[in-house]
């Protein structure tokens, strides 16, 4: 674009922002408006930390998690590519010794008009992960109180269990979440389980095994430059479902691999919306990675992602973190941050992630994005 076109454009959008200013203490621009273009982008990424990003669009606004460790903070905003302008207040410090350290991938859930916070737990060692729920009956969970149902006991011998997501399909409510079959003598192994819920903070079924780490690619667990674990880790975690459109399949995808290394990455499980969902046998697994590092655009360690869709409901978003640096100066992941970026649906109703973008990029907000301006 020239420079004097450029400047005509945000010329115009200067002249009706000060005009709507003068008529009103504040002005709304959507992105169907015509403003500087630049109001209506965003860069990756949202935040300049915050592993296990998670949001949850309700009524026009969304409401965002992630990783603090040992609370938990809830953001509110109507732009969730502008996270660092969004309201956000701490909702929970647990106090009970069983639950008080490595509080890992909160998400909050709106089932039955009652809120519901999902995050794992330990008493200081991480062995001893539990999932635990928050139940909250205000409308807006930013308002009222966030009590404690209690923890989520996923098998009779209380192995780990961390990223429990829920999701309902035909009329009934599931948990998905990562654990292990038994507890770690040498070697440590996550894998992707299923259960029926009874209620948000009962499991209503045996647990069931649907997905571990058997794949070349889910295998990766040493950097060749950077921290590693002392003893073998094999990884299936954050599973997060995703409905087809055209309600043929639900998709879960996990992530897999050590989230240490470059090559933590995305898989798929998919079974059919009218399949028995608690059949081993009605998931299949993509053979190779769906969503995964980008040397070439300088982003590695992608995943533990959520989904949500653009404010007009027309677009579609994966919400990920990645780091900038193959090998993380600070540790274990300490430096992944939040990023987001559309994706489309194929006709055979399977998700096309795309590449990972890199942070110079600059993309359009979500359709139906508003953006007030005050005086």
């Amino acid at each position: 674009m020239e420079i004097k076109n450029y400047l005509a454009i945000v010329l115009g959008a200067t002249v009706l922002f000060i005009v709507t200013s003068c008529a009103d203490t504040q002005s709304k621009k959507t992105v169907s408006d015509t403003v500087d273009p630049l109001e209506m982008r965003y860069v990756n990424p949202l935040l300049p930390k915050g592993p296990d990003p998670w949001t949850f669009f309700h009524e026009d606004t969304y409401y965002y998690m992630h990783t603090m460790q040992e609370r938990l903070v809830l953001w509110k905003t109507k732009d969730i590519t502008n996270l660092q302008d969004a309201e956000k207040k701490t909702i929970w410090i647990p106090i009970e010794e069983s639950n008080k350290y490595n509080l890992w991938a909160p998400e909050i859930h709106n089932i039955n008009g009652k809120w519901y916070i999902y995050y794992a737990a330990d008493d200081g060692n991480t062995d001893n992960h539990q999932l635990y729920v928050l139940e909250n009956v205000n409308p807006d969970p930013f308002d009222g109180e966030f009590v404690m149902k209690g923890r989520i006991s996923t098998d009779e011998d209380n192995n780990w269990a961390i990223d429990g997501s829920v999701f309902e399909n035909k009329g009934k409510w599931y948990m998905v979440w990562s654990g292990w079959q038994t507890r770690r003598v040498d070697t440590e192994t996550q894998c992707i389980y299923i259960a029926l819920l009874e209620n948000p903070w009962t499991l209503g079924s045996e647990r069931i095994l649907i997905s571990k780490p058997e794949l070349e690619w889910e295998r990766h667990y040493q950097n060749d430059h950077g921290w590693n674990p002392p003893y073998i880790i094999y990884v299936n975690e954050g599973p997060q479902p995703l409905k087809s459109p055209k309600g043929k399949y639900i998709h879960i995808a996990y992530s897999a691999s050590g989230v240490w290394t470059p090559y933590y990455a995305l898989g798929l499980l998919t079974a059919r919306t009218d399949s028995d969902l608690l059949d081993p046998a009605s998931w299949s697994k993509s053979p190779t990675p769906v969503f995964q590092q980008s040397p070439e655009n300088g982003v590695y360690g992608t995943g533990h992602n959520s989904f949500f869709v653009s404010p007009d409901g027309t677009e579609h978003y994966i919400l990920y973190h990645a780091r900038d640096t193959r090998v993380d100066p600070e540790g274990a992941g300490d430096t992944r941050s939040p990023r987001a970026q559309k994706f489309v649906w194929q006709e055979n109703d399977y998700p096309d992630f795309g590449t990972p973008l890199p942070t110079s990029t600059r993309l359009d907000k979500p359709s139906g994005t508003v953006i007030t301006f005050s005086e």
